[in-house]
């Protein structure tokens, strides 16, 4: 009818205006209505080609494609339709059907710019994503992009069938996603293979590589530095292959791995890097750079360094990130750089050569101090602290030089904040090592004292502080060189406390609250202060999870100082006597050190969350989380385990599975130290538990290496009874401990003098002796193993009689072979049969049952001797529930005689 006709058209009418307000929502409404009322097929048409641009608008993508696709139903050339739903599918993702849509648009309008940049673009998107799928089919048949080198013959495949240029287009996209899959395949087919590392490296080109490395996505920036990484590994030795005719093409990598260092140092101060960019390639450099072996003596890497870089990574250390005009940095940028400095410096190996460092970082730093330019003043004092917090030798000699205490001075009394903080953070690193900072000791401190006093700037203020808890630190935790008036020390300790519990305060401020920590709490009354403030320890904890990782060294000295797990000078009384006879000073034990005041610190520590704070810790990355870190870590955790009722907490929260890395990378104190945390736990939790999934056979090698002679009773006998719960689990984890060598050594433990470490040797070979290979072992001829086995079952010991028992048990039963029959073994196996602990009598019984089932000369012997009386005595005693798997075992053993017609039953 004409008002139907009205009604449609002024709901078609108000739509259209709703839609030009932006007012989406309401035009959607008008055109949903005006449907309802329309039966003319092409005004239909016109609504939901008018619905569908609203729903293109709303980004709901699949109206928008049903609406538009009901419109050209009606009108197949309903070219706002056609190209309405082109944009639809493509977000969609359907790129073939959208091109097909923009292909019809382009043909019924040959001239719209429109249309034809459309096309052009959405065909050189379904061209990218056919190469994507052909590489991605050839990484398929390998498995996956990041595993591609696991499967040498799929990474070889992708290799030979034009697949690094295919790559290669698929960086140049410029999309990130893409990106990562070309690297991670890339970094597979590199890893292990020089020849393809090669190739790869003239084809992609070592600068593409770094240009990658330089973006400012931390995810592209690792993926490149790890491959970058397998490259130098791969070109620098690591690939043992035989190439045969490739050999002379891949022979000398010398010219690409020292292209790779020169690009790396280029990166550190170019300003078109990312701070993540940045980080890897100084890390990549402390990785590669200095001697794995120092027996090695080739440390051309190193001077190569020196010159042709020193003075890039000192002008990383000096940057000050509050001024204008300064590199792209990270939190962590430039620790890690002094971490390099340290690490190059420590690779020398003579005096000329640690000169020529010294030289070449001194001309550095006078070549930055100007009288006119404070800016300059500032880079050359940050670089002499980056400098003391990696080469402290060399920082500290430069730190004495003329001119450098003025200019702190000078910085100091500044009106500008970045001068007060550079200069004050230099004299609280020149404090670190106060044997050999008497320079800083004598100057430094009036100043801090006038910084501290005057200063109304927190941030100040703080550093200031820190600069004093250090010197006054000095004596550690030695009672009698209190550096400070009783109490003082605890009024500093609560200032640091109430800074790192403000959360108005930025966490680089906040830091160094903690760094202060790390020093007070060398004394007793601070440590059971801050353990009592729940507050400040978890506001600590939280800190750890910033992405400012220079922190966790100040946190991991502060948890060991609490916990007492630093290493202690053991006091002999009569040298104690003779150092005060002859005025020497005597160290002094504060009261709270004592174990009971530790038990009650660890306690709360625990209580507070400190085991999530450090499986936190351990996941940061190494060139952060240094070795000393590391080892400060290992200390803690074997604190914390010490009490066997709070290692269920220490699992519960991750623990087990955070010490694994512990135990296999750091110092050799360190991991020595872990592992014995390790040991701790697998002796009395449920591995499986503790360690899940894989993780358990990472946890059998620190095991195993605490039962090195060089190490103590306590880590032996601990780890003895880890690997005996571990062998307990299944074969595979018994073949792991055995291809760890093991076995050698808990065969010599099981002879020990020690009863405790004895028995747990023995019981650790019982559950061991299920593995065919030990089997085998006691097999071979020439050897007393199994006499000594048997030698140990008529030991005094109950838990040791028990253990060799059960061993013997299951030997006697896995190997028929197995000769039992001398007399005086005999008569210990009898003995065995009439004990009064029923578990090694069932065991005894056990072992008689197998000795008559193997062999009929021997069953006969036993049945000879008085083993008979025995097995019916047992055999007739009432059913008890205390003794009956050794009733039933006796039972058994006459029926298997009688059976064998060595006996014969009574008649009546």
């Amino acid at each position: 009818t004409s008002a139907t006709s009205v009604a449609l058209f002024q709901l078609k009418e108000e739509g259209n205006k709703h839609f030009q307000a932006g007012e989406i929502d309401k035009a959607i409404e008008c055109y949903t209505k005006a449907i309802k009322f329309s039966k003319d097929k092409k005004a239909l048409a016109v609504i939901y080609r008018n619905r569908s641009a609203c729903f293109l608008k709303k980004e709901n993508y699949n109206n928008a494609v049903s609406d538009a696709t009901k419109a050209i139903d009606v009108d197949a050339a309903d070219i706002k339709a056609l190209y309405r739903r082109c944009q639809a599918l493509e977000k969609l993702g359907k790129l073939d059907m959208a091109f097909k849509d923009v292909q019809r648009c382009a043909t019924l309008e040959p001239k719209n710019k429109t249309f034809l940049e459309t096309l052009r673009r959405l065909g050189a998107e379904i061209q990218l994503k056919v190469m994507i799928i052909s590489v991605k089919i050839h990484i398929f048949l390998s498995k996956t992009e990041q595993h591609v080198s696991r499967e040498d013959a799929g990474a070889e495949r992708i290799f030979q069938n034009n697949g690094v240029p295919l790559l290669v287009q698929l960086i140049d996209t410029g999309k990130p996603d893409m990106i990562l899959a070309a690297i991670r395949t890339l970094s597979g087919m590199c890893t292990g293979h020089r020849a393809r590392a090669t190739a790869v490296t003239h084809t992609v080109g070592i600068s593409k590589l770094c240009s990658i490395m330089a973006v400012d996505n931390e995810e592209i920036v690792l993926a490149t530095a790890n491959m970058l990484q397998c490259v130098y590994d791969s070109l620098s030795g690591g690939d043992k292959r035989n190439y045969g005719k490739e050999e002379a093409l891949v022979l000398d990598s010398s010219k690409d791995l020292k292209d790779i260092l020169l690009a790396l140092l280029e990166m550190i101060t170019s300003k078109k890097v990312s701070g993540h960019g940045r980080d890897q390639a100084l890390n990549l450099l402390s990785k590669n750079v200095p001697r794995k072996d120092k027996k090695n003596t080739d440390n051309t890497k190193a001077l190569f360094t020196i010159d042709h870089g020193l003075k890039k990574i000192l002008k990383v250390c000096g940057q000050v990130p509050d001024l204008p005009d300064q590199l792209p940095l990270t939190e962590n940028t430039q620790l890690i750089a002094s971490v390099l400095l340290n690490k190059v410096y420590d690779d020398l190996r003579c005096d000329p050569e640690r000169d020529n460092f010294r030289d070449i970082c001194d001309e550095y730093i006078k070549s930055k101090f100007d009288p006119n330019d404070m800016d300059k003043n500032i880079h050359a004092i940050n670089t002499l602290s980056g400098l003391l917090q990696g080469p402290f030798d060399v920082g500290n000699v430069l730190a004495g030089r003329q001119g450098v205490m003025e200019m702190m001075v000078a910085l100091c009394g500044s009106e500008r904040e970045v001068d007060q903080l550079v200069a004050v953070e230099a004299l609280i690193h020149a404090s670190t090592k106060t044997s050999k900072a008497s320079f800083f000791i004598s100057n430094g401190v009036t100043l801090l004292k006038d910084m501290y006093k005057k200063t109304k700037n927190e941030k100040i203020k703080i550093r200031a502080l820190v600069g004093l808890c250090k010197l006054g630190s000095a004596g550690g935790d030695d009672y009698s060189m209190r550096q400070f008036a009783e109490g003082s020390t605890e009024k500093l300790a609560k200032q640091c406390r109430k800074w790192l519990c403000n959360p108005t305060l930025d966490v680089r401020t906040r830091k160094w609250a903690i760094e202060g920590l790390a020093y007070l709490t060398n004394d007793a009354d601070v440590k059971d202060d801050f353990v009592d403030d729940e507050a400040a320890m978890r506001a600590m904890f939280e800190l750890t999870q910033s992405k400012d990782k220079t922190i966790l060294y100040a946190v991991a000295c502060t948890l060991v100082n609490c916990t007492n797990s630093y290493d202690k000078k053991e006091i002999i009384p009569e040298m104690v006597q003779l150092a005060k006879f002859s005025k020497q000073h005597v160290p002094e034990q504060h009261p709270k050190d004592k174990k009971d005041f530790i038990v009650r610190r660890v306690k709360k520590i625990l209580k507070a969350g400190v085991t999530s704070a450090l499986t936190v810790m351990v996941k940061a990355d190494n060139y952060v989380l240094t070795d000393q870190t590391k080892e400060m870590l290992a200390r803690v955790f074997l604190a914390l385990a010490d009490d066997i009722k709070d290692r269920g907490t220490i699992v519960a929260q991750g623990g087990g599975k955070a010490l694994i890395p512990l135990a296999l990378e750091g110092t050799d104190k360190g991991k020595i130290k872990a592992s014995h945390a390790l040991a701790k736990i697998a002796a009395v939790s449920n591995p499986e538990i503790a360690f899940p999934g894989e993780r358990i056979y990472e946890v059998v090698r620190p095991l195993v290496s605490l039962l090195n002679t060089e190490r103590d009773g306590l880590e032996n006998f601990e780890a003895l009874l880890g690997l005996t719960n571990l062998a307990a689990l299944n074969d595979k984890l018994r073949v792991k401990i055995l291809k760890e060598k093991a076995l050698p050594e808990i065969e010599n433990y099981m002879f020990e003098e020690h009863d405790q470490i004895r028995q747990a040797a023995t019981e650790c070979m019982c559950n061991l002796v299920c593995c065919k290979e030990v089997q085998d072992r006691y097999l071979e001829d020439g050897n007393d193993k199994l006499k000594l086995l048997i030698l140990l079952c008529g030991e005094d010991d109950v838990q040791l009689q028990r253990a060799a028992a059960g061993a013997l048990a299951m030997l006697t039963a896995a190997q028929k072979k197995l000769y039992c029959g001398r007399t005086m073994w005999l008569e210990i196996i009898q003995r065995l049969c009439i004990h009064d602990n029923p578990e090694i009598q069932h065991r005894g019984l056990v072992t008689v049952f197998n000795m008559l089932d193997a062999d009929e000369q021997l069953a006969k012997k036993l049945i000879e001797c008085e083993l008979l009386e025995i097995l019916t005595f047992v055999a007739k005693l009432e059913d008890n529930p205390k003794k009956q798997d050794a009733i039933n075992a006796a039972r058994a053993c006459l029926s298997r005689a009688l059976d064998s017609g060595l006996i014969k039953p009574f008649s009546n």
